[in-house]
């Protein structure tokens, strides 16, 4: 039972994700696509950069730096390159496929990705915590869960629009979910007694690398192709709100 209610928290903390997917089973009339794609992808470029900023880093360098400063800042900047300059590397390699060359689709496969590794510490932190202390891990959980559902836009819309497949987004939108409870699953097998808060903080200060390059060389250019600049202008206002909510209330 001790480890049946932590696996539970973690897993309904990941698949939310999935949650954010039923957006593309709304109607949109065909002249409004363009408009509802621009809102999704910029409400999705806030919502990547606006974790990284306010949470992964922050909370990184705050556990990172309290030991060694100097250490603790070299590690840093490190972890962040490796996720930057892996994920430049992703890409390239991602755009020869023949198949990917949709640029959405891309897209789509590259938050995915990203979301893959951001969830995966994700669940192993709310796994941990709630084993520890449920209290503290349902509140963890919950606010996982809210800003996992945005983050399944991001990788919902690109896969769908570049696809027309409502299978295959909620497909690919499910596969990131499941980040979460399998890292819970490895935590408890092979981590209980190892993880510590500095090798969560780096894992995420890469996936921050990750996800900030993903947005400015992937995601914005992507927006900037529809040109509908109040559409985007809205969904960037909608993403900030949406991040200040969840820091103020949770």
């Amino acid at each position: 039972m001790q480890f049946l209610m932590p696996l539970l928290i973690s897993s309904i903390a990941g698949l939310s994700t999935t949650f954010g997917a039923f957006i593309i089973f709304l109607k949109i009339k065909k002249e409004n696509i363009n408009k509802f794609i621009t809102i999704c992808l910029s409400f999705s470029l806030a919502i990547m950069i606006g974790i990284s900023l306010t949470d992964l880093i922050p909370s990184s360098l705050n556990i990172l730096l309290k030991k060694d400063l100097n250490k603790g800042i070299i590690i840093s900047i490190i972890a962040f390159l490796t996720g930057t300059f892996s994920i430049k590397y992703l890409i390239t390699k991602i755009t020869k496929i023949k198949n990917n060359t949709n640029s959405l689709y891309k897209l789509g496969i590259l938050n995915m990705i990203a979301l893959m590794l951001h969830n995966f510490p994700e669940g192993i932190a709310t796994f941990l915590s709630s084993y520890q202390d449920l209290t503290v891990g349902i509140h963890l959980g919950i606010a996982i869960m809210l800003h996992n559902i945005p983050e399944g836009i991001s990788i919902a819309v690109p896969i769908y629009y570049a696809t027309n497949s409502k299978k295959e987004a909620l497909k690919k939108t499910l596969i990131s979910g499941f980040a979460e409870p399998i890292g819970a699953i490895l935590a408890f097998i092979l981590f209980k007694n190892f993880i510590t808060n500095e090798f969560i903080s780096l894992i995420l200060l890469l996936v921050a690398g990750i996800m900030i390059t993903i947005s400015i060389e992937e995601i914005f250019p992507e927006t900037l192709k529809y040109q509908e600049k109040k559409a985007l202008l809205k969904g960037l206002l909608l993403g900030i709100i949406l991040i200040l909510l969840n820091h103020f209330f949770l």
